[in-house]
């Protein structure tokens, strides 16, 4: 039996003993072994990163099919694999493999201490693309490196777009498809007026979000393109015209469902909206796909005719030189890990415990009533627990000094759920804003006793917002912000209030640098809102009367 050596710029035949196979081949099949553990790991760890956008994002739910994809995808191509061709550029794969190795130690620290931001989920996926398919090229030349790339690339899908990219192309579509939608309804004299992120129904304001967002396919259908068109081996020209046509087809169902979403809402009710509006998300999905698939079994395939034959017990045969920098790069890869943890726990070695508190939702209170978590609102938080409430003030009663009514609002974050900056950053003088209300005055810290021995800091904000013609009603916001350990590095007063953080750039550097991660967090805020001819004057004696009917600590 004959053996090629296929990084020999001059071809070495060798006589082999079959009798001797097994035994000539041991080292390869290590050094696979090796290959497939150092490739696992690397994937691994970079899926795990990317899951919480996964879980949290509906945009991104598909994401957690990715995976299981390109790896069909790949063995689909090792079925019809061509022959391997000695690599040219050897030193120039190396040192690609080096760089992004290196890479991966700075991408780690950052990524615990800031999990969620997007530019180091594409660093981290080129970085791991760049080093499988180096491998790949020393293993089996340029013709293997073309015929494996699709598989590995395929993986970019499941990356999270970069925001500054994804907001305007969803919001605008999101608007286009809204105006469609009502003007559509409206040949059908039914009155549905779109205002900025809001539909106008004669029964109410239904939110875009709520009959729009499944633009969120608009990514599916990208992934369900792509997918089709590599499982029928199309030439580029038709894969376009695949991917174009998923992307088309999802735009007119997302048009289809928002008509129809917002003809219930005007039929029947807004609760109507959020019974039909997953049903209505899953069916474009259904949609979609089918859609793509029949397209794309209309197309001739084109697959490469230069294969070889898939044999029983075949694997790859690495070449030995692999053997020392594929054992090298995967103890650097396990290095990576723990001097990323080391670097946080170096960084948290006195931390101290504070006490801790729960929150008494006040269910007897007059119209009290619990408020859905808006779907948005949980993809921006991605808290672990949340809870919303509202219940009516009443002017001349026992329960309230002030007419008008109160929100509740807690969210929770597990230790290591998220980054630290997501809660630092959920604050009044940020949402209340998007939300139509106008800041008066900076907001000032004030503490409140729940107990005689026990207190507890908030920020106060006061907002103001038009009511027409009328007087303006007014929103008196209190936050808090619990920490369930102490930085030695922060202000405890500042992190209690959330006065710092505006998750910019140099806040992330912060909390890296600091070696800062999420060891438990959890926000209460609660605004107070008054009528124009309410006495503001009682609005501070009215929360520090609830704060301890409202919070109790834990010891």
């Amino acid at each position: 039996m004959l053996y090629v050596d296929s990084l020999s710029t001059q071809p070495a035949i060798t006589e082999i003993n079959p009798n001797l196979m097994t035994i000539d081949r041991a080292p390869s099949r290590l050094l696979s072994v090796f290959v497939a553990l150092l490739l696992g790991v690397l994937w691994f760890v970079c899926c795990r990163n990317l899951s919480g956008e996964w879980s949290f994002n509906e945009q991104y739910n598909y994401g957690w099919f990715v995976p299981f994809f390109a790896v069909y995808l790949f063995w689909l191509r090792w079925e019809d694999r061509p022959k391997p061709t000695p690599p040219v550029w050897k030193f120039a794969a190396g040192f690609l493999i080096v760089c992004a190795a290196l890479l991966l130690l700075p991408l780690r620290v950052f990524e615990i201490g800031s999990a969620d931001w997007r530019p180091l989920d594409w660093a981290h996926v080129g970085a791991v693309a760049t080093i499988t398919l180096s491998l790949i090229y020393l293993t089996g030349g340029g013709i293997w490196l073309r015929h494996f790339s699709f598989p590995i690339l395929f993986f970019f899908v499941a990356v999270p777009w970069i925001t500054p990219i994804e907001v305007p192309i969803v919001q605008n579509l999101m608007r286009v498809i809204a105006a469609s939608a009502a003007e559509t309804l409206g040949l059908f004299g039914i009155p549905a007026q779109v205002e900025g992120n809001l539909i106008r129904l004669p029964r109410g304001l239904l939110g875009v979000n709520e009959a729009c967002s499944g633009v969120r396919s608009l990514q599916t259908a990208l992934m369900i393109g792509l997918l089709f068109g590599e499982l029928r081996r199309l030439k580029l020209a038709p894969r376009l015209v695949l991917i174009a046509s998923a992307i088309a087809i999802a735009l007119v169902a997302n048009f289809l469902r928002a008509t129809f979403l917002v003809w219930i809402g005007s039929m029947r009710d807004l609760a109507a909206v959020s019974r039909w509006h997953d049903l209505a998300g899953y069916g474009i999905v259904v949609l979609v796909f089918v859609g793509t698939m029949w397209i794309a079994w209309g197309w001739k395939t084109a697959r490469n005719e230069e294969t070889t034959s898939p044999k029983s017990g075949d694997f790859p045969i690495f070449p030995s030189i692999l053997y020392l920098p594929v054992v090298a790069l995967l103890l650097w890869v396990i290095a990576v890990e723990v001097g990323a943890e080391y670097w946080y726990r170096i960084h948290e070695r006195n931390l101290v415990p504070r006490a801790g508190w729960f929150v008494r939702w006040p269910e007897s209170a007059p119209g009290y009533r619990e408020i859905k978590i808006d779907n948005e609102v949980r993809q921006k938080l991605r808290f672990n627990s949340g809870r919303e409430a509202m219940w009516k003030l009443a002017e001349n009663g026992d329960t309230a000094l002030l007419s008008g009514a109160a929100y509740l609002f807690f969210f929770r974050w597990n230790p290591g759920s998220s980054t630290i900056l997501r809660a630092r950053a959920h604050r009044p003088d940020i949402c209340l804003p998007a939300a139509g209300w106008t800041q008066i005055g900076s907001g000032h810290l004030e503490t409140y006793d729940l107990t005689s021995s026990r207190s507890l800091p908030f920020q106060r904000f006061d907002f103001v917002k038009q009511n027409g013609s009328e007087k303006p009603f007014h929103a008196h916001a209190f936050f808090t912000l619990h920490e369930d350990v102490a930085h030695q590095t922060e202000n405890s007063a500042a992190a209690s209030a959330g006065l710092y953080s505006n998750w910019d750039l140099a806040d992330r550097w912060r909390v890296v640098r600091n070696g800062i991660r999420n060891r438990g967090q959890q926000v209460l805020e609660v605004i107070i809102i008054t009528p124009p001819e309410a006495d503001e004057s009682k609005v501070e004696q009215q929360f520090a009367e609830l704060v301890p009917k409202l919070v109790r600590p834990a010891n």
